[in-house]
C-alpha cells in the first residue's frame, strides 16, 4: 500500500538530516536511515503523539506503557493509530512504535515485549506460522494460530475488515489476454511465462506468493521484481507496466483509480485475511482487552476501504482519520 502523506513538525531537527517528516509517515527504508540517522545525532526522541523517533529501538517503556507498533505500509499504520487512539480514550497510557517492517521483525519484537499490540491479517499470520496450514473459516484460522503462537502472546477478536493480497493485473496486461474482474488466478497459466510480477521481497518465498502461486495454480512467471509491500513503488511499477501483475491489497484505492484488475481466487490461496490485534498479552489490562474487541466489532472493510481512501486517495493524516471514526462508531 502506499505510504501516507508527510507530517510536519513532528520529528527530529539537526543540521545535517532534515528529519522535520515524522517516521511514521515514510516507507519503511527512509524511515529507518533518518531515524538512525537523527538516534545517532541527538539521541531518540517521541513527539506529543507517543511516536518512537527509531521503530527498531528495542525495550519496554515501562510505567503501564502500551506500545503499539506497525507494518511498514499505509494501511497498517493506520490500523495502529485506531487501537492506540481507542486505547487512549480509555485512559491507557501508549506510545507508538510506526512503519517497523515486515512481520518478519514485527513478531520477533512482539516476543520480547518491546511492541505490545500489533495490526494483524489473521490469514497472513497464519501462513508465517504455519505453511501447511489450510483453514476452512475464520475461527478455525484464529484456533490454528494459536496452536503455533508464543506462549507470550494471544489474538483478541477478528473485525469483519479484510485485506486480502492478490495477483492483479494492469489495463494493458488485462486487454491483451482478456482478463475480468471474474477472470481466475488460473487463467494466467498460459501467458505467466511471458510477464513479471511485482511485489514485496518476502512474497518471493512465502506460500502466499510465489511458492502458492506455482504450487496451487501451477504459475511460473518470467521474472520477479521486488518491491514494496502493495505500495507505491509496486503501484507506479504496474501503471508503468514494468510490471505486468502484482501484489496489490484488496482495499487499495488505486485498483479502481488506474482501472487495475483483481483476479479471484477460487483456491483460496490468500486464505482469510480479516485485520484482528496481536498482542503481548502480559502488558495489555483488561480494559485495553476490551476496547480493542469494541473495535473490531464495529470495523468493516467497507470502513476500512473508505479511511484508506481518505489517507491514500485525499492526502489526510492517518491519525486524524483514524479519531474521526472512533468517534462516528462511538468508541472515543
Amino acid at each position: 500500500m502506499p505510504a501516507p502523506p508527510p507530517e510536519s513538525g513532528t520529528g527530529i531537527v539537526t543540521s545535517t538530516v532534515n528529519t522535520s517528516t515524522s517516521s511514521r509517515r515514510l516507507p519503511g527504508a527512509v524511515a529507518l536511515a533518518l531515524a538512525v540517522t537523527a538516534a545517532l545525532l541527538t539521541g531518540c526522541s517521541s513527539s506529543s503523539d507517543g511516536k518512537s523517533g527509531n521503530p527498531l529501538a528495542g525495550g519496554k517503556p515501562g510505567d503501564g506503557t502500551v506500545v503499539v507498533g506497525s507494518n511498514n505500509f499505509a494501511e497498517s499504520i493506520l490500523i495502529a493509530d485506531i487501537y492506540g487512539e481507542t486505547l487512549k480514550a480509555k485512559g491507557v497510557k501508549v506510545t507508538y512504535k510506526p512503519n517497523i517492517g515486515s512481520r518478519e521483525t514485527t513478531y520477533g519484537l512482539l516476543k520480547n515485549g518491546s511492541v505490545t499490540v500489533l495490526p494483524e491479517y489473521n490469514g497472513a499470520l497464519l501462513a508465517y506460522l504455519d505453511k501447511t496450514a489450510a483453514p476452512k473459516t475464520v475461527a478455525a484460522t484464529t484456533a490454528a494460530i494459536g496452536a503455533k503462537l508464543d506462549s507470550k502472546l494471544t489474538l483478541l477478536d477478528p473485525a469483519q475488515a479484510q485485506d486480502k493480497d492478490t495477483v492483479t493485473v494492469n489495463a494493458e496486461t488485462a486487454q491483451k489476454y482478456k482478463l475480468t474482474d471474474k477472470s481466475s488466478i488460473a487463467d494466467l497459466k498460459d501467458a505467466a511465462k511471458d510477464l513479471t510480477l511485482g511485489g514485496s521481497p518476502e512474497f518471493q518465498t512465502r506460500q502466499e506468493g510465489l511458492l502458492g502461486l506455482k504450487s496451487v495454480y501451477g504459475l511460473t512467471f518470467k521474472s520477479f521484481k521486488p518491491l514494496d509491500a502493495g505500495g507505491p513503488l509496486t503501484e507506479a511499477a504496474l501503471q508503468k507496466d514494468n510490471v505486468q501483475a502484482a501484489d496489490i491489497f484488496s482495499t487499495d484505492p488505486t485498483i479502481s483509480k488506474e482501472k487495475f484488475v483483481v483476479l479471484q481466487d477460487p483456491k483460496n490461496l490468500f486464505g482469510f485475511q480479516n485485520v484482528q490485534p496481536l498482542v503481548y498479552k502480559s502488558d495489555l489490562p483488561r480494559k485495553g482487552v476490551d476496547a480493542l474487541n469494541a473495535v473490531s466489532a464495529k470495523l468493516d472493510t467497507a470502513a476500512l476501504l473508505d479511511m484508506d481512501t481518505q489517507v491514500q486517495v485525499d492526502h489526510k493524516d492517518p491519525l486524524d482519520v483514524a479519531r474521526a471514526w472512533l468517534k462516528s462508531a462511538g468508541l472515543a
